[in-house]
């Protein structure tokens, strides 16, 4: 059975181009209610310990750069469906297969300045808005 919550990131540039209340209000306007939401400024070991999966990966260090080069905007979202609705409301990873009308069209700027994060399955998106939010600030 799908889950209803997903973790997702406004990530440094799209929070340095100031899109973070456009993104929400797609979110929002998607029927995607948000129940925990921090800015806040990964470090590069932190940035590495969210990404430890990708570690063998050639684009590692470049991803934890990315990641830890500014703020960013970590929530959970509530809907049902989340992790699947969500994922379709990002659109592709490359911005230039992304559909029209999702986040990445609109905002991405390349594969790697994506704009955003998604969860990819519903334990990912557990896993990894425990790694931002205590139980007590996810409401």
């Amino acid at each position: 059975m799908a889950g209803n919550r997903t973790f997702t990131m406004i990530k440094p540039d799209a929070v340095q181009d100031n899109h973070i209340g456009a993104i929400t209000q797609m979110m929002e306007e998607g029927g995607f209610r948000i129940v925990a939401m921090k800015k806040t400024r990964l470090t590069p070991e932190r940035a590495g310990d969210f990404y430890a999966v990708h570690k063998e990966r050639p684009f590692y260090n470049d991803l934890v750069s990315y990641m830890s080069k500014g703020p960013i905007v970590a929530m959970i979202l509530e809907k049902d469906n989340a992790v699947e609705d969500f994922r379709k409301l990002i659109g592709a990873t490359n911005p230039a297969q992304a559909e029209e009308g999702t986040i990445r069209k609109r905002f991405a700027k390349s594969i790697e300045s994506n704009a955003v994060h998604g969860s990819d399955s519903d334990e990912n998106a557990k896993i990894e808005g425990d790694f931002f939010f205590g139980s007590d600030e996810q409401f």
